[in-house]
């Protein structure tokens, strides 16, 4: 017996390893001897690295690499794939550097070794982060080479068939990420069978006792429906002899994961699924599928709206099919799919359909090969600036199939998620397009920019030199491609914002000590940087303006020896003066709403800046617990810029007096923001109005006229 097979030899329970020689045997039948047994060095490598090691089940450790590279044996793929399965753990599990495995098995297997490996060795705060930056390398890897995501999927399936030896907590978790990561990333890529069996165990693990019910509802509920698919698939093979055409009927039961899903969405129970069985005809090209749909639609009637072509416009992951729903015997209503033969391998493999074997090297190939790269592409843009977390909530969203697919003026189609609008439009076009948006058309009308956009539409961005994003667009935002060029421009803008407020703080601190900032050695504020162990003078002024660094301490880092001990000044400096002009990092609190003139305090927030309130506002109690971080601040003569304030008032029930009160507000040429009633009894009524305006003057103007209407009750203005 040689040594690999040695090492394999017997699992638990005497039963014989057939892993590594079943692979093998598969390999046989499409790869050149030369590949075969480069394969099987690799085995010999890994088992070598692993030995000793055993999986929780028991098993030794190499048999987990093995049974990966047979699951992407059966999608054919190439040679340095499959070594790479073997060797995917080596890295992470054992003291084998990439350096080595480079040297034996060439580099670009190391690289796909090197963007499958977990990343277990870096620190990070949390398991979440942990996680998420997993996956955001995985995925910037895929970038790379696709490769490395079908060894990460055939990983994770193998993974999630052995899950039962793992304990609950481990299991759960596992199968909730399968479930809203691995799956929609196997359905992005087209590998429709990968993603069936993922969803299939992730529901096992995750929700065993709903999985048990349903299965055993559904086989309650099936009855003799064998029978009645077998007696419609003999009915559509008949008509399509009748006609000539030649090609295959396969009946299916729908999945059970996605029963699972239509029940959950749409609230309804296993009794009332419209398409749990349906139909599948294989013809030889899309001519003949168009000629197989007037068929079936001949045999049964279509339900209305029930017809999809992906033919035409395919799904972004290249599925292509034309779905229909019948009403089958005694109504009973039926799916039927009806593709090419090609069509339904990329269907069933997606990407992998499209390897394509050459003497000279192994590559992908088709438009669906194309699109994932796209995809992934895009992918580099998102990650820019931002927390993994956000990073992988921001992936999440575009890994669910698109619906919504519309026109650019010259006609090329876009595929968006659904609820996509006229700015994620412009967003999947180009960066650029999206940053310099100003207005858009939809079918040649002009829309709001926050217009959600249908099926069919013609759409086209009208875009203006010097123009910026409105951070407000991040409100109705969907695309992860558009909400990652809006939070790097604001955190851009927050970042120069928090600059300027921070050198302001600094500077008012350092007047206590009757000092001037402009005067501070640059020496002096250097040494304070080395010493905060921060990058530069920027990123202490940045720090500050955040509130990670309070202004009083660094001020007292800045004094020169002589004149160390207590301030001249006291203990407060000149307050803080602010317009309402000074951008993201000076807030006006939402509930005291302070307007000029009012007597405000600031809180210095970590992250957020400065939060204004009003001196009796009630939430202050909290923060005047930590004393250090109140700032004294006043107004600074503002120049017409309007700043929102709530007024209550209690009014008599009757027939257009809202309207009365709104008219009379707007005669005092004030803006009305926000309107809320709440109805207090039969004759009286509670309104809160939020309202825009420049200062106390002005808000005491609203409130006199509203306070002479005769149904106003009282009227004051509103305090948390």
């Amino acid at each position: 017996m040689d040594y690999a097979s040695s090492i394999l030899g017997f699992l638990p329970g005497g039963r014989r390893s057939t892993g590594i020689s079943q692979l093998l045997d598969k390999l046989e039948a499409y790869l050149s001897p030369a590949q075969v047994e480069r394969v099987r060095e690799a085995y010999d490598f890994g088992a070598e690295k692993h030995q000793g090691q055993k999986r929780v089940s028991g098993e030794p450790y190499i048999t987990h690499p093995v049974a990966v590279a047979d699951i992407l044996a059966d999608l054919r793929l190439d040679a340095d794939t499959l070594v790479a399965a073997i060797l995917h753990d080596v890295i992470e599990d054992t003291p084998t550097a990439k350096a080595e495995i480079a040297s034996i098995f060439g580099q670009v297997v190391a690289e796909l070794v090197d963007g499958v490996s977990k990343l277990d060795q870096i620190q990070f705060k949390n398991r979440q982060e942990a996680q998420a930056e997993s996956f955001r390398k995985m995925l910037l890897a895929m970038v790379r080479d696709i490769r490395v995501i079908m060894v990460k999927l055939a990983d994770r399936m193998h993974n999630m068939r052995t899950l039962g030896a793992m304990p609950p907590v481990k299991r759960r978790r596992t199968a909730r990420e399968t479930l809203e990561i691995y799956a929609p990333i196997a359905e992005r890529l087209g590998l429709y069978a990968v993603k069936l069996e993922l969803e299939d165990l992730g529901f096992r693990a995750l929700y065993p006792h709903r999985y048990k019910v349903l299965e055993r509802e559904l086989k309650r509920a099936r009855g003799n429906q064998k029978e009645f698919i077998a007696k419609i698939a003999e009915t559509f093979k008949g008509a399509l002899k009748k006609a000539d055409i030649a090609g295959a009927v396969e009946g299916r039961e729908k999945h059970l994961y996605s029963i699972y899903k239509k029940m959950q969405n749409k609230r309804i129970s296993i009794n009332e699924m419209v398409d749990v069985y349906g139909f599948r005809i294989i013809v030889e090209n899309a001519d003949v599928c168009y000629r197989v749909l007037g068929l079936v639609h001949s045999v049964y009637k279509p339900m209305p709206g029930r017809f999809k072509d992906y033919i035409a416009i395919p799904r972004v992951n290249g599925y292509q099919s034309l779905h229909t729903t019948l009403f089958g015997p005694n109504g009973v209503p039926i799916e039927v799919q009806i593709r090419s033969e090609h069509m339904h391998r990329v269907a069933e493999s997606g990407i992998a359909a499209h390897w394509k074997y050459k003497s000279g090297g192994d590559t992908f190939g088709g438009v669906e090969h194309d699109r994932a790269r796209e995809w992934l592409a895009s992918l580099v843009q998102i990650q820019e600036g931002g927390s993994s977390e956000e990073f992988l909530e921001s992936v999440k969203v575009d890994l669910f199939p698109d619906k919504v697919y519309v026109f650019t003026p010259k006609g090329k189609i876009l595929r968006l998620p659904t609820g996509a609008t006229t700015v994620d439009f412009a967003y999947a076009i180009h960066t650029d397009v999206g940053n310099r948006c100003v207005a858009a058309k939809v079918d040649r009308r002009l829309v709001p920019l926050r217009t959600p956009l249908r099926n069919g539409q013609t759409v086209e961005i009208i875009t203006a030199k010097g123009a910026k994003p409105n951070p407000s667009w991040s409100s109705f935002l969907v695309t992860a491609k558009a909400r990652a060029a809006i939070r790097q421009y604001l955190k851009n803008l927050k970042k120069g914002d928090a600059l300027e407020l921070g050198r302001r703080l600094l500077g008012l601190a350092l007047e206590e000590f009757s000092l001037n900032l402009k005067k501070i050695p640059a020496a002096d504020i250097a040494a304070v940087v080395k010493e905060l162990n921060l990058r530069d003078a920027d990123e202490l002024f940045e720090k500050i303006g955040l509130g990670e660094r309070l202004a009083p301490l660094v001020a007292r880092r800045l004094q020169p020896s002589h004149l160390e001990g207590e301030p001249r000044n006291g203990n407060n400096g000149g307050p803080l003066m602010i317009a309402g002009t000074e951008g993201l990092l000076v807030t006006y609190a939402r509930c005291c709403f302070p307007i000029p003139n009012d007597p405000i305090m600031a809180y210095l927030s970590a992250g957020r800046g400065v939060m204004i309130h009003r001196q009796n506002c009630g939430n202050l109690a909290e923060y005047r617990k930590q004393p250090d971080k109140w700032l004294s601040v006043a107004w600074e003569a503002t120049s017409g810029r309007l700043f929102s304030s709530e007024i209550h008032l209690e009014i008599n029930n009757r027939v257009g007096v809202l309207a009365a009160v709104a008219s009379s507000i707007a005669g005092t040429e004030t803006n009305i923001d926000h309107v809320s009633l709440e109805e207090r009894d039969v004759n009286s009524s509670s309104l809160k109005f939020q309202v825009q305006v420049r200062d106390r003057r002005h808000l005491a103007r609203v409130i006199r006229t509203v306070r002479r209407m005769p149904d106003v009750q009282r009227v004051s203005r509103t305090l948390a």
